[in-house]
């Protein structure tokens, strides 16, 4: 078994992204196991990162604000570290397809330079990049292993996947000891509720919270699987203290596969709020629309002894709670 706890006693960690949903859970989790937590983000307008996501822990962290796409700066962030969690990036599919050259830019060009970073300046650090589900495309079968083909319907999805094959690459040519966790629909507090364009759930909560009509496209029977964030941030540990997996990409998922319709029905029902109707799809997320999707996470359960522990039901409880303790933390008082 993988002795997280014991890993990462007193280790250097760095996060990229480190302000966001995910990094930010990973920071705080890591803080208290004793790590030596570097978080860097680049504070890119409307995306995720949020001072108020380290609260709990700002005196415990260090933080670098900086562009990763910066050489000279990635040369010297990267020196010393032990594990790197790169979980910066560009998340929006809808922006990637409106600007993808901004997109290439961050989910490309970002991953280049931490990478060249590392070959150059700390070629033995373990780098975990946080991978996504949506380079399958849509699938041709349900659960989708890791041997379906990689086939995006988006430019997010092709930059992402260029991104994870460099991870490879430098793994497998330069020895820079690299793997990919291709994520499913992650979810729960820290998470982006200012705007709709980083994932369905998040907004679902924040209309939810307000009281609001949630749309759902089509007529809900679309199924996804979701990940509470305290059991991604458990598959990230996992997989930064093992070397087990190095030059392979695993998915990330829930086991409880759910149709949107009943998601929603869930969601109105533990916050007391909100209402639901179905709407047509809009053309332009249509197009890249991939139906419905979930995954089969055994080859990582069987290589990490990770699962999933969080049920959904509790996940959107906790996640409903947080924010109403601090919902203008994350909805500016002109948005709310």
């Amino acid at each position: 078994m993988i002795d997280v706890a014991g890993h990462y006693r007193g280790r250097r960690v760095m996060i990229t992204g480190g302000l966001g949903f995910i990094g930010s859970n990973l920071a705080i989790r890591l803080a208290g196991l004793g790590a030596e937590v570097l978080l860097v983000d680049s504070l890119i307008p409307d995306a995720g990162a949020n001072f108020f996501n380290i609260e709990p822990v700002q005196d415990r962290v260090r933080l670098n604000v900086a562009d990763i796409r910066q050489p000279h700066t990635m040369n010297y962030l990267v020196r010393g570290q032990d594990v790197i969690f790169n979980l910066a990036g560009q998340v929006s599919h809808i922006d990637s397809m409106k600007d993808p050259y901004s997109d290439l830019e961050v989910n490309c060009r970002a991953q280049l330079t931490l990478l060249e970073a590392c070959r150059h300046h700390n070629p033995a650090a373990k780098v975990v990049f946080a991978g996504t589900r949506q380079v399958y495309g849509r699938p041709d079968r349900l659960p989708v292993t890791e041997d379906h083909l990689v086939r995006p319907t988006d430019v997010n999805g092709i930059n992402k996947a260029a991104g994870e094959y460099y991870h490879l690459v430098y793994n497998n040519v330069f020895g820079v000891r690299a793997c990919s966790l291709r994520l499913t629909n992650v979810y729960g507090p820290r998470q982006l509720i200012r705007h709709n364009r980083q994932g369905f759930i998040g907004w679902f909560v924040r209309l939810a919270l307000d009281g609001a009509e949630i749309q759902v496209f089509g007529d809900g029977s679309q199924v996804r699987d979701f990940v509470y964030v305290d059991d991604a941030v458990d598959a990230f540990l996992r997989a930064g203290a093992t070397d087990a997996i190095n030059g392979e990409v695993f998915n990330v998922g829930g086991d409880e596969p759910t149709r949107h319709a009943d998601l929603v029905t869930l969601l109105v029902s533990l916050s007391g709020r909100g209402t639901c109707r179905f709407v047509e799809w809009p053309p332009e997320k249509k197009a890249i629309d991939i139906g419905s999707f979930y995954a089969d996470s055994a080859r990582f359960r069987a290589r990490t002894g990770w699962a999933p522990a969080v049920r959904l039901r509790d996940g959107l409880a906790a996640t409903l709670d947080y924010y109403r303790a601090h919902y203008a933390h994350y909805v500016p008082e002109t948005a709310a």
